[in-house]
């Protein structure tokens, strides 16, 4: 008898939490089984990122790509049975790359203090991208180098000894850190104001590492902006190889001279592109909205698989779960796939302010826009007892994988329904997706950022893992209310 009252006690105590409001309950965890199992056996993420990335490709904010993608999404979750599927309409800044792209070093002159210098270098060509919203070079220019570490090294310099170069910013990513989204928050400054900074001590071109903790071949792109009143100069990444060789010719040769020849522009008038909008209408409570959603957008090098392909995927599987399982959620679930994440963050900003207008009620905002790799968990920015409400079902979750449920970073396209602007719901909390960290960067805004490189099985743990997070929200939100 006492052996049955004590496996009694630990089944409950799971469940109820001894004496507690349940966290969870058994037709929960089937729930979540049966998610899983159909996203496993049925899913279709992969086959979508196929077409996405093979049939469609990349799709920078006003390419034929981009809005030709938005128009395949709409009529793929159009087949899921949603209540509302619409486009909303985005006004947003467009760049465009260009036809030339070339970054070359030599040796300008032996240098004295150095006998063993060769007496001189061929130039040599180095892998290199414009950096997504940079000025081109108005024909080729060419400079000495002058190699910084970091923004906060540029103090350490005059404006005479930076006046008229090019300043190499080669500040690696940290490797000893085991999050490489950390290492990556770290030193992406660089990459986005880096240009403005150099600039204002004189500068006339800015070479920057790629942001990857890999050594290799590839430029890694990414967004850059300018402060009003600095001089626009030219910016370009540079792979990592490159960058370990750069630093090296300068230890050898003391000082060399980087050739720049790019014609990158932005265009003069704005673009009308748009985001895409799908929902399930709430049975009990329409008027209150869990939103979930990934950029559509992606950088022109590569197919944008891993950033952000996989999570356009994984929210539109969301919708397919829901409606193969006959899920029927209490408040309405909305998928939004924005545009223009990638160089504006104008979808996510029109979205914010459009509900706002709206007077929408958004009680919780989930985002997918790490890769398609293998989930662990979720970060979440949000209340303390919000927080406290999630991390009771880790138990339920963990045998998907998933135990990373810890204070952090929600997403760019979704962070504007916090901001005090636009602020939808004083307790609105914000999720990010939270899959393993390892390898993002290999791939991130390179051409190596391809279909291949996404594993079919850990986007669809993915797929289901947002599915799960959802419906659990969505089944107790008003553990949520913290007022």
């Amino acid at each position: 008898m006492r052996k049955k009252i004590v496996l009694l006690l630990i089944i409950t105590g799971s469940i109820h939490s001894f004496g507690q409001q349940p966290a969870y309950t058994s037709n929960d965890s089937l729930t979540i089984r049966n998610i899983f199992d159909e996203a496993l056996l049925k899913g279709e993420s992969y086959l979508n990122l196929n077409v996405l990335c093979k049939s469609i490709g990349h799709r920078l904010t006003g390419s034929p790509q981009a809005d030709q993608a938005v128009n395949w999404a709409q009529q793929e979750v159009s087949d899921y049975q949603v209540s509302k599927v619409y486009k909303q309409e985005v006004t947003a800044v467009r760049w465009v790359r260009g036809d030339i792209e070339s970054v070359s070093v030599q040796q300008i002159s032996p240098s004295p203090q150095k006998s063993h210098a060769k007496s001189k270098l061929e130039k040599h060509k180095l892998y290199a991208t414009a950096l997504g919203g940079s000025v081109g070079t108005n024909g080729p220019l060419t400079a000495p180098v002058v190699e910084v570490g970091s923004i906060a090294e540029l103090a350490k310099f005059t404006e005479n000894e930076l006046r008229g170069k090019i300043v190499f910013l080669n500040g690696p990513m940290d490797k000893t850190q085991i999050s490489t989204f950390d290492a990556y928050g770290a030193c992406v400054s660089q990459r986005y104001a880096g240009a403005s900074e150099s600039a204002s001590y004189g500068a006339i071109g800015v070479l920057v590492r790629s942001m990857t903790t890999l050594t290799d071949e590839h430029a890694h792109a990414g967004s850059m902006s300018y402060k009003k009143g600095v001089t626009q100069i030219p910016a370009a990444a540079i792979s990592t190889s490159d960058a370990d060789m750069l630093h090296e010719y300068l230890q050898l040769y003391g000082t060399m001279e980087a050739t720049l020849n790019f014609n990158c522009y932005t265009a003069a008038d704005s673009v009308k592109t748009s985001n895409l909008v799908a929902e399930i209408k709430g049975t009990e409570n329409p008027e209150q909205i869990i939103v979930f959603g990934a950029h559509i957008d992606s950088w022109d090098l590569g197919e944008g698989a891993h950033d952000d392909g996989a999570g356009v995927v994984q929210c539109m599987e969301v919708l397919r779960l829901f409606n193969a399982l006959n899920i029927k959620p209490k408040n309405t679930i909305r998928m939004v796939l924005y545009m223009n994440e990638e160089n504006g963050n104008m979808g996510g900003k029109t979205y914010a302010a459009n509900a706002k207008l709206a007077g929408e009620n958004h009680i919780c905002a989930l985002e997918s826009d790490r890769g398609g790799f293998s989930p662990r968990g979720f970060s979440i920015d949000g209340k303390e007892a919000q927080l406290a409400v999630i991390q009771q079902w880790q138990s339920l979750l963990d045998p998907y994988g998933l135990h990373y449920f810890k204070p952090g970073y929600g997403g760019v396209d979704i962070g504007p329904l916090k901001n005090e602007e636009n602020r939808v719901n004083e307790d609105i909390m914000l999720l990010g997706l939270y899959p393993d960290p390892q390898r993002y960067f290999d791939y991130h805004h390179s051409i190596d950022d391809v279909f291949e490189n996404v594993n079919q099985r850990e986007l669809e743990l993915g797929g289901a893992s947002m599915a799960a997070m959802i419906y659990l929200i969505d089944t107790y939100w008003s553990k949520f209310k913290t007022n």
